[in-house]
């Protein structure tokens, strides 16, 4: 089993959305559908993620008063999908999944999810040993209580499992100031609009690709 300092890690937790998912088209359909320029849409985006805000804050810019629910009860009835399936899978996360688990690691999956993110990922045939979303779990990042709730499905103490996400928000932060390594994957928009040099610093790994995971485990 791998290392970090004197503690074994002995479990890889993975967020989804810009971990696992590619949210580049879903945003793409998003844009589509209020009207607006995929440009447009995602230099807005950026700022949102700039200034600290929630991402829901992008659509309050362009429809204020956006109804969530009530934009995709009109998609499901226009027959337009919402959500992700295996197209918008990162092309290095299925092999990365299935060398950590030859390697004896337990694999998880949780993230701020719907509770139909279960199913989508479910089809992909990926290999893991626990997969759950926040709606199910009732807890959202970055509350202590979702990582509780990590802890207490794997089985493994905090210390014993690496959590890897995307965001220093949501991820990083939470994760480290509750005891457990975190590995900082650097892509989607919040990986390159957020930094934080200094906490960042305090991160397991930081990493541009899931690839790199299994080797840097092997040799720490």
């Amino acid at each position: 089993m791998p290392t970090i300092g004197f503690v074994t890690i002995r479990a890889v937790f993975f967020d989804v959305g810009e971990t696992l998912i590619n949210e580049g088209r879903i945003y793409g359909a998003w844009a589509d559908w209020l009207g607006v320029p995929r440009h447009t849409f995602n230099a807005v985006l950026g700022g949102v993620i700039q200034r600290g805000e929630n991402h829901m804050a992008v659509f309050e810019h362009f429809r204020p008063g956006f109804d969530l629910a009530a934009a995709e009860a009109a998609r499901a009835e226009a027959r337009i999908p919402n959500g992700f399936d295996a197209g918008d899978l990162y092309p290095d996360v299925r092999e990365t999944l299935a060398e950590l688990r030859k390697m004896g690691l337990f694999v998880g999956i949780a993230g701020n999810q719907p509770r139909t993110a279960t199913a989508a990922l479910a089809a992909m045939d990926l290999e893991y040993d626990l997969l759950a979303t926040s709606e199910e779990w009732g807890v959202e990042k970055p509350l202590p209580a979702f990582f509780d709730r990590v802890v207490a499905e794997s089985g493994f103490a905090a210390s014993e499992i690496l959590y890897v996400g995307d965001r220093i928000d949501n991820d990083v932060r939470p994760t480290l100031a509750y005891g457990m390594p975190v590995a900082f994957l650097r892509r989607g928009p919040w990986g390159h609009v957020q930094d934080d040099p200094e906490l960042l610093a305090r991160c397991a790994f930081r990493i541009d690709a899931l690839a790199e995971l299994p080797g840097l485990l092997r040799t720490s």
